[in-house]
């Protein structure tokens, strides 16, 4: 396995809160909230990832909300990057190094060609200039870019700077089969942890994903490394209601941070535009969801 692998358990990512009518950048609410991943046991964090809306944040924007969270707690982050083309990649490789220092486990880089040829050229690239571990997420919805997966895993192979993969191709959970049967390097599961119970079954090492109660995702991934298949599906049961609810397509964004907000993890639970806001309608039914793993009875 490469000396730059991921630790194994949850490497939670951090939504970016915003305030007031300007919709700034909510420095203390994000410093709340990795403190809230740090005490409750997260391995590391991901910051500036798909739903830490960092393409919907300007570059400086993104350097303070890199230094808060470096500045809040003292784990390890992969900060992610949104550019798909090798030059502009770069640029925000070396931002990351530059404020994260010896913090920075790995850049997050996406899958940007279904060719196995061009992605490892451009993830060799990205090394050879700036020296960087590299986390390679697999997200179609976001990237809009498929690969095969015995592509992804020949484009991978050999490659010794490759910290994990993040696999969220769905199916997830067969994808992860298969990558973990190829590849030396750890393979997380994303997709708000909707799929981590099967994913850690075939092999995964934790999820590199957010959840309005990392709680469940680190209790689920624990108790997996630790008593196996059972006790870990008995930690997951109480949170998989809320994980679905969270889940749904074009708003899960919007009910996540309704459901921090409701945590006070954060103080508002504004969306950047053009991501549309959570439905008035399903106000009560989060408040019920997150009130049932709030009560005592809830807890894990």
């Amino acid at each position: 396995m490469a000396d730059v692998a991921l630790g194994p358990g949850l490497w939670g990512v951090l939504a970016t809160p915003f305030a007031g009518p300007e919709l700034a950048v909510d420095r203390e609410s994000l410093t709340r909230l990795a403190g809230h991943l740090e005490t409750t046991g997260a391995t590391g964090l991901t910051v500036l990832g798909v739903f830490g809306e960092a393409a919907r944040l300007s570059a400086g924007e993104r350097r303070e909300v890199l230094a808060t969270v470096v500045d809040a707690v003292a784990l390890p982050v992969v900060v992610g990057a949104t550019s798909l083309a090798t030059a502009p990649l770069l640029d925000e490789v070396r931002m990351a190094q530059d404020v994260a220092g010896d913090r920075l486990a790995a850049v997050m880089v996406q899958v940007h060609s279904p060719s196995a040829d061009v992605l490892r050229a451009h993830l060799q690239a990205v090394h050879d200039a700036t020296g960087a571990a590299v986390v390679v997420q697999d997200y179609p919805v976001a990237s809009g870019v498929r690969i095969g997966g015995e592509d992804l895993a020949r484009a991978l192979t050999g490659l010794p700077f490759v910290a994990a993969v993040k696999a969220e191709s769905p199916p997830s959970a067969a994808a992860v089969a298969m990558l973990t049967s190829r590849l030396d390097v750890p393979v997380f599961g994303g997709l708000g942890g909707l799929g981590l119970l099967d994913e850690l079954a075939v092999g995964a090492a934790g999820a590199m994903t957010g959840f309005s109660f990392p709680e469940g995702l680190i209790a689920c991934t624990r108790a997996f490394a630790e008593e196996g298949f059972p006790a870990a599906r008995d930690a997951f049961l109480p949170y998989l209601p809320l994980i679905a609810f969270e889940q749904q397509p074009g708003i899960g964004l919007s009910i996540r941070k309704e459901c921090l907000r409701h945590r006070e993890l954060v103080t508002e639970a504004a969306v950047r535009p053009p991501a549309p806001s959570m439905p008035e309608a399903l106000r009560d039914q989060l408040v019920r969801q997150v009130d049932a793993l709030a009560a005592p009875s809830g807890r894990r």
